[in-house]
């Protein structure tokens, strides 16, 4: 059956008059772009938590905060021996991108260094998948990853320019984006996305998803809130599915070349509907643990796809 689809808007109040769409008509309007540019292709990715905890920043979701107090596992990065043999176990899944993942706001230059070698030793088809996430690096240390062979850099917006400053005071919105724009000026392919359910408005939804469409941003990761206990966002209620469905619809029409993939917070926010996330127009997810949560195993995503009547992109 073919479902008309919504035309792509030029405005963020062309954006806002989706909104008045009834949710179905909105999921069956982007499944329709998501297969226009992804076909049935679903893309993995996994994470490894290579450095944790101790973090400067003050993001009031965050569990990895030293300004909150969430009970969780704090460890330096990771010895290099140690990181190489969790990027070759990952490899083994049948993920497309293997992110590397420190707490902070930059890994510092002696962890840089150790992580390039690592990368430099692994074989060519690992390395071709590999994606950092390191924080606010300078163009140097951006460039050393591109050389290294580093394909791809993760760095979160996080939320609209206007909401930033009510979950993060001890770095600017701008700064943010100005490592997204240092990333792309070295070449490297760029993810970045941010967090929903923090409180924020439709207006700052659509806004943060039309400052990526300006970026050229063409991988967004989309994670819904997970409260963690001893932060200031401890309380605050998770989204309901339906709600999680049409910002994702939203944002595949905002951004209908983008690679949106659902992240951090999907098994909670989404309960028993995250074969529909699918439908809203998600052509990718992250697949196993997150940094400090449990999330879905692979096995588990592979029998959720398939039953969608979609296949797993592999590497």
């Amino acid at each position: 059956m073919n479902h008309p689809v919504c035309p792509v808007p030029a405005s963020p109040a062309e954006a806002a008059r989706l909104l008045s769409e009834p949710l179905e008509t909105l999921l069956d309007s982007a499944a329709v772009l998501r297969e226009r540019r992804h076909g049935k292709r679903i893309s993995l990715c996994a994470i490894i938590n290579a450095r944790s905890g101790d973090c400067g920043m003050d993001c009031r979701f965050c569990s990895q905060s030293s300004h909150n107090h969430t009970p969780i596992a704090h460890f330096p990065f990771l010895e290099a021996a140690e990181l190489r043999g969790r990027i070759l176990r990952l490899a083994a899944w049948p993920v497309r991108r293997i992110g590397i993942v420190t707490s902070g706001g930059a890994l510092e230059e002696q962890e840089l260094h150790c992580l390039l070698a690592v990368v430099r030793d692994l074989p060519e088809d690992v390395r071709r998948r590999i994606c950092t996430s390191l924080g606010r690096l300078p163009e140097k240390h951006l460039r050393e990853l591109e050389r290294a062979g580093v394909r791809r850099y993760h760095h979160n917006l996080e939320t609209s320019r206007a909401y930033y400053p009510r979950i993060c005071s001890t770095q600017l919105w701008e700064q943010r984006r100005d490592t997204v724009v240092r990333a792309q000026a070295t070449g490297l392919s760029v993810c970045a996305g941010g967090l929903f359910g923090l409180g924020e408005s439709w207006e700052d939804r659509i806004d943060f998803a039309f400052s990526l469409r300006e970026l050229g941003v063409r991988h967004v990761p989309m994670n819904f809130l997970h409260p963690h206990p001893q932060t200031p966002l401890a309380g605050q209620p998770l989204l309901e599915p339906e709600e999680a469905l049409r910002i994702i619809a939203l944002f595949r029409h905002i951004l209908p070349e983008a690679s949106l993939r659902v992240c951090g917070g999907r098994p909670e926010t989404l309960r028993e509907r995250q074969g529909d996330m699918f439908r809203a127009g998600a052509d990718a997810l992250m697949t196993g643990d997150y940094l400090t949560t449990q999330g879905m195993g692979v096995e588990d995503d592979i029998r959720m796809i398939e039953a969608a009547g979609l296949e797993v992109a592999r590497p």
